[in-house]
């Protein structure tokens, strides 16, 4: 259980740092620490930015609703399909018409404010209609009809639903609740020529899981980008891959990552290093030999195999307790495939990696935490870190401000 009383102490600026109230530029933080998370070799974030709900909601604010948030796969949503989902620090009402466009609308009536469709649920039909009024929209945001003529005041083409942005990309929706992000193209300069032979917009969910991990979402990002740990927790992992295998990139973007190899003889990652479905036609040459594992900010973690695609969908609920959306994607050629080979893997791999960013989130929450400086093997660990310091210490999350 996390230390209340600690977690509003590290909330206080120390010497040199500043806490503004809510809604300023910069974070609830000790500013000369967040500061020296910048330095080589790097650390780790002072204690409250794991700690505190305070500056879990100004990264809702600053970094989820400032950037372009993943919303999960778009095949789920159908025409005259609709669904609401939390975007940092608001909801968007996410919207296929008739004809296949996909649009966004902030989830909230023009009339009296009611949200259109509560976060997390769906709905389908040629209308959107408010439940509390019974105002109706259609599905390019317009108001069809409201429930008596009231004259003039109620002229139906100015009162139409507010957009918001959103974008496809490869199957994945992204949202920017602020409407001020860069392009998402800006977003992930570069990151093209990595994803394009996975063709990732042909492959379909085969398997889900959730997790709720007790732990700060930042964590589970930290974990994600070194292999550092791997031959402390990951002996299954460690047989078909080793840990201190590939390459890391150096982004222009708001993404991170790097690449690892297989074993020899192994052609995916699964217990056995064995397939059992069906390699991607775009996959050849050495990409048969590695896997990428690639985290576009702030909460898509996507993991590409020869033969599947893994992704991880974060999504913040406390300072200390995240929700954790994981599915494997398989392409066409694999029908009727078991998926079993790549979600047992994983699955005992995630819990591996759980368990220890709940050991960190408790070990975060004591008096002794002072953050240590990172290893050569956590170069990407630092490359996250110092995107999350900058807006911390900016107010806005931007490609401009990677270091």
């Amino acid at each position: 259980m996390t230390d209340l009383s600690r977690t509003a102490r590290d909330s206080r600026p120390g010497p040199g740092g500043t806490a503004p109230a809510a809604g300023g530029r910069t974070a609830p933080l000790d500013l000369d620490q967040v500061r020296a998370c910048l330095e080589p070799p790097g650390m780790m974030l002072p204690a409250a930015a794991y700690l505190s709900d305070d500056v879990l909601a100004f990264e809702r604010r600053v970094v989820f609703s400032g950037g372009w948030v993943c919303a999960g796969r778009s095949a789920g949503l159908g025409p005259r399909t609709r669904t609401a989902v939390a975007v940092g620090d608001d909801s968007v009402l996410l919207v296929r018409d008739e004809d296949g466009t996909l649009r966004g609308f902030y989830n909230v009536c023009r009339h009296r404010g009611h949200e259109l469709l509560p976060c997390g649920s769906r709905a389908t039909g040629r209308f959107i209609a408010c439940p509390y009024h019974n105002w109706v929209y259609d599905l390019t945001g317009r108001l069809d009809r409201v429930p008596r003529d009231h004259g003039d005041a109620y002229a139906l083409d100015r009162l139409g639903l507010v957009p918001a942005r959103v974008e496809e990309w490869h199957g994945f929706v992204f949202v920017n609740a602020s409407g001020d992000a860069p392009p998402l193209a800006a977003c992930l300069a570069g990151l093209e020529a990595v994803v394009a032979p996975y063709e990732m917009e042909r492959l379909t969910v085969a398997a889900s899981h959730e997790y709720d991990l007790a732990a700060n979402w930042k964590l589970a990002v930290e974990n994600y980008h070194e292999c550092y740990h791997c031959p402390a927790i990951h002996p299954e992992l460690c047989r078909v891959s080793p840990p201190d295998s590939g390459d890391n990139y150096e982004p222009e973007g708001l993404w991170a990552g790097g690449s690892m190899t297989l074993v020899d003889g192994a052609e995916t990652m699964s217990m056995t290093g064995a397939s059992g479905g069906a390699f991607l036609p775009g996959v050849t040459g050495p990409l048969l030999r590695k896997v990428e594992y690639l985290h576009l900010f702030p909460n898509l973690l996507l993991s590409l195999h020869p033969d599947y695609v893994m992704t991880h969908v974060l999504d913040p609920v406390a300072a200390g307790h995240t929700k954790v959306t994981c599915q494997w994607l398989f392409p066409p050629e694999a029908e009727g495939a078991d998926p079993s080979y790549a979600v047992d893997f994983w699955d005992l791999t995630n819990r591996q990696d759980w368990g220890a960013c709940e050991g960190v989130q408790r070990g975060v929450a004591s008096r002794g935490y002072v953050p240590g400086p990172f290893a050569p093997e956590e170069e990407v660990t630092h490359q996250w870190i110092t995107s999350v310091a900058t807006a911390y210490l900016t107010g806005r999350l931007s490609p401009a401000e990677r270091k």
